[in-house]
């Protein structure tokens, strides 16, 4: 008879949350959550009958038992992986995730960051299609819906992951060639709208106590993301999401000519039907999606 030994689960929390110091980085690289990691290491301190970890605000520290311990229990690991790629198990066939999305978030935020999802899970294939129609319409095609929120729909479970507000941006060229130092300025500019977003650029005029400016032109765009492209080409001043406009704010193609107001903006949630909310491949993307959310709060709020 082999001794008892403790959970797998916990026994991999615990591994990572010691290897890697953190049990929020633990939780990104295992995709459950913080609270699942610091559960299955109480766990685990139970069933050994001593702490593993002292806990200093908002990092670990492994005691020295623990120290030693996973010095000798990391490797196994490794060791576990290796054999199971030499026992040449045959190659799983793809899980496909069907997620639907707006077409702008997709391209702008989601797109750049998925290949860092499909290196972690390989065996999952995910379907992105992009559209604007209502939650409730998509229950049967779709696994995850990604709309603006929170908003509650009978029969789905609601998560946020991504906050972002709305500021104007234009391209550093324009700035150039007609400077902006202040709000009033922009009546030299000509204004970039969407046409389902008409009260985003009146909105924000009004928080910056000029409600009655006249722009010198102003252009309507049916797609958001075209808006956003030409404000990259030069063509105007658009009201940029911070999230969705991060990338070519560090990347030098948009700058944000004032640095507020700032006008309050919906979140980005999943949407996910009950009956699909326990599938492994809907709990992974969701994970991630808010991994990658704090992880853009983090960058942003620094």
């Amino acid at each position: 008879m082999r001794p008892p030994l403790p959970s797998l689960n916990a026994l991999r929390a615990f591994e990572a949350a010691g290897r890697l110091g953190s049990f929020k980085d633990a939780a990104a690289e295992l995709h459950v959550t913080h609270g699942a990691i610091s559960q299955q290491v109480r766990l685990l301190e139970v069933w050994l009958g001593a702490p593993l970890f002292e806990r200093h605000n908002r990092r670990v520290v492994l005691t020295s038992a623990a120290r030693a311990w996973l010095a000798q229990i990391g490797p196994l690991f490794d060791q576990l992986a290796q054999a199971t790629a030499r026992f040449g198990l045959p190659e799983a066939v793809p899980r496909t995730l069907a997620v639907n999305a707006p077409a702008t978030f997709t391209l702008r935020w989601l797109v750049p960051r998925l290949e860092k999802f499909r290196a972690r899970h390989a065996d999952i294939e995910v379907r992105i299609e992009t559209s604007n129609e209502p939650v409730e319409s998509l229950k049967d095609t779709f696994d995850i819906v990604i709309r603006g929120g929170p908003d509650t729909f009978y029969g789905y479970a609601m998560r946020p992951f991504l906050a972002e507000e709305r500021l104007p941006v234009c391209s550093p060229t324009l700035l150039e060639r007609l400077p902006l130092g202040a709000p009033e300025d922009l009546r030299r500019h000509t204004l970039l709208h969407t046409s389902s977003l008409p009260r985003v650029w009146p909105d924000w005029l009004a928080q910056a106590n000029m409600p009655a400016i006249t722009p010198a032109a102003a252009l309507t765009f049916d797609h958001f993301y075209l808006t956003l492209q030409a404000a990259v080409d030069g063509m105007g001043i658009a009201m940029g999401p911070t999230a969705l406009v991060a990338d070519d704010l560090a990347a030098g193609r948009l700058v944000a000519p004032f640095a507020g107001p700032r006008l309050p903006s919906r979140s980005y949630c999943t949407y996910v039907a009950d009956e699909k909310a326990r599938d492994e491949r809907v709990a992974l993307f969701r994970s991630w999606l808010e991994h990658e959310g704090d992880e853009f709060a983090s960058a942003h709020d620094a």
